[in-house]
Protein backbone atom coordinates (compact mmCIF):
# COMPACT_ATOMS: atom_id res chain seq x y z
CA UNK A 1 0.00 0.00 0.00
CA UNK A 2 2.81 2.39 0.93
CA UNK A 3 4.49 1.87 -2.46
CA UNK A 4 1.21 2.58 -4.31
CA UNK A 5 0.77 5.86 -2.44
CA UNK A 6 4.38 6.83 -3.14
CA UNK A 7 3.91 5.96 -6.82
CA UNK A 8 0.79 8.15 -7.06
CA UNK A 9 2.58 11.04 -5.33
CA UNK A 10 5.59 10.71 -7.65
CA UNK A 11 3.31 10.71 -10.70
CA UNK A 12 1.47 13.80 -9.47
CA UNK A 13 4.74 15.63 -8.85
CA UNK A 14 6.08 14.82 -12.30
CA UNK A 15 2.82 15.96 -13.95
CA UNK A 16 2.79 19.25 -12.02
CA UNK A 17 6.45 19.87 -12.88
CA UNK A 18 5.69 19.32 -16.56
CA UNK A 19 2.94 21.97 -16.52
CA UNK A 20 4.84 25.23 -16.84
CA UNK A 21 3.63 28.54 -15.48
CA UNK A 22 3.00 31.25 -18.05
CA UNK A 23 6.16 33.28 -18.62
CA UNK A 24 4.34 36.54 -17.86
CA UNK A 25 1.85 37.81 -15.34
CA UNK A 26 -0.86 40.46 -15.46
CA UNK A 27 -0.97 43.81 -13.73
CA UNK A 28 -3.52 46.61 -13.48
CA UNK A 29 -2.04 49.88 -14.85
CA UNK A 30 -3.22 53.29 -16.03
CA UNK A 31 -3.92 51.59 -19.40
CA UNK A 32 -5.90 48.72 -17.87
CA UNK A 33 -4.82 45.15 -17.31
CA UNK A 34 -1.64 44.32 -19.21
CA UNK A 35 1.02 41.60 -19.36
CA UNK A 36 4.32 42.11 -17.56
CA UNK A 37 7.41 40.04 -16.93
CA UNK A 38 7.76 38.35 -13.53
CA UNK A 39 9.22 41.60 -12.12
CA UNK A 40 6.16 43.63 -13.14
CA UNK A 41 7.85 45.37 -16.07
CA UNK A 42 5.51 46.06 -18.99
CA UNK A 43 5.66 43.93 -22.14
CA UNK A 44 5.31 45.52 -25.57
CA UNK A 45 4.77 44.48 -29.19
CA UNK A 46 6.44 46.06 -32.22
CA UNK A 47 4.39 46.78 -35.37
CA UNK A 48 7.36 45.99 -37.63
CA UNK A 49 7.38 42.37 -36.47
CA UNK A 50 5.48 39.97 -38.69
CA UNK A 51 2.92 38.05 -36.64
CA UNK A 52 3.92 34.40 -36.51
CA UNK A 53 7.42 34.96 -37.93
CA UNK A 54 10.24 32.92 -36.40
CA UNK A 55 12.59 35.93 -36.07
CA UNK A 56 12.23 39.36 -34.45
CA UNK A 57 12.49 42.46 -36.66
CA UNK A 58 14.06 44.45 -33.79
CA UNK A 59 17.87 44.38 -34.07
CA UNK A 60 20.90 46.47 -33.23
CA UNK A 61 19.99 49.86 -31.73
CA UNK A 62 16.37 48.72 -31.51
CA UNK A 63 17.09 45.97 -28.97
CA UNK A 64 19.27 48.32 -26.94
CA UNK A 65 16.15 50.40 -26.24
CA UNK A 66 13.62 47.57 -26.44
CA UNK A 67 15.24 44.49 -24.88
CA UNK A 68 13.60 41.21 -25.87
CA UNK A 69 11.62 39.29 -23.26
CA UNK A 70 14.20 36.51 -23.22
CA UNK A 71 13.05 32.89 -22.95
CA UNK A 72 15.34 30.93 -20.63
CA UNK A 73 17.26 27.87 -21.80
CA UNK A 74 14.87 24.93 -22.05
CA UNK A 75 11.72 27.09 -22.19
CA UNK A 76 8.87 25.41 -24.04
CA UNK A 77 6.08 26.96 -26.10
CA UNK A 78 2.62 26.49 -24.64
CA UNK A 79 -0.62 27.55 -26.34
CA UNK A 80 -0.49 31.29 -27.08
CA UNK A 81 3.02 31.54 -25.58
CA UNK A 82 5.56 30.65 -28.26
CA UNK A 83 9.27 31.18 -28.77
CA UNK A 84 10.90 33.16 -31.57
CA UNK A 85 14.49 34.14 -32.18
CA UNK A 86 16.33 37.45 -32.15
CA UNK A 87 19.85 38.52 -32.99
CA UNK A 88 21.50 40.02 -29.89
CA UNK A 89 23.83 43.03 -30.02
CA UNK A 90 26.81 40.66 -30.00
CA UNK A 91 25.48 38.85 -33.08
CA UNK A 92 24.35 35.68 -31.32
CA UNK A 93 20.90 34.29 -32.00
CA UNK A 94 18.83 33.79 -28.85
CA UNK A 95 15.25 32.90 -27.93
CA UNK A 96 12.53 35.28 -26.77
CA UNK A 97 8.88 34.92 -25.81
CA UNK A 98 6.06 35.66 -28.20
CA UNK A 99 2.38 36.05 -27.29
CA UNK A 100 -0.22 35.09 -29.90
CA UNK A 101 2.50 35.26 -32.56
CA UNK A 102 3.91 38.66 -31.59
CA UNK A 103 7.42 38.89 -30.12
CA UNK A 104 7.54 40.65 -26.74
CA UNK A 105 9.86 43.38 -25.52
CA UNK A 106 10.58 45.53 -22.47
CA UNK A 107 11.37 49.27 -22.63
CA UNK A 108 14.52 50.72 -21.06
CA UNK A 109 12.73 53.94 -20.04
CA UNK A 110 10.20 52.09 -17.90
CA UNK A 111 11.73 52.73 -14.46
CA UNK A 112 9.42 50.76 -12.18
CA UNK A 113 6.83 47.98 -12.30
CA UNK A 114 3.63 49.10 -14.00
CA UNK A 115 5.24 51.93 -16.01
CA UNK A 116 3.78 52.11 -19.52
CA UNK A 117 5.91 54.93 -20.96
CA UNK A 118 6.66 53.03 -24.17
CA UNK A 119 3.02 52.67 -25.25
CA UNK A 120 2.56 54.45 -28.59
CA UNK A 121 6.28 55.25 -28.99
CA UNK A 122 7.04 56.17 -32.61
CA UNK A 123 3.53 54.93 -33.40
CA UNK A 124 4.80 51.31 -33.49
CA UNK A 125 5.12 50.13 -29.86
CA UNK A 126 2.11 48.90 -27.85
CA UNK A 127 1.50 47.42 -24.42
CA UNK A 128 0.19 43.86 -24.45
CA UNK A 129 -3.33 43.99 -23.05
CA UNK A 130 -4.50 41.00 -21.03
CA UNK A 131 -7.72 39.53 -22.33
Amino acid sequence: MKSIVLGVVATMLSVSAAVADEPAKTMETSLGEIYTDQNGMTLYTFDKDTNGASMSACMGKCIENWPPFVAPEGAMADDEWTIVQFTDTDGTVKNMWSYEGSPLYLFVKDAKPGDVTGDGANGVWHVVKAE
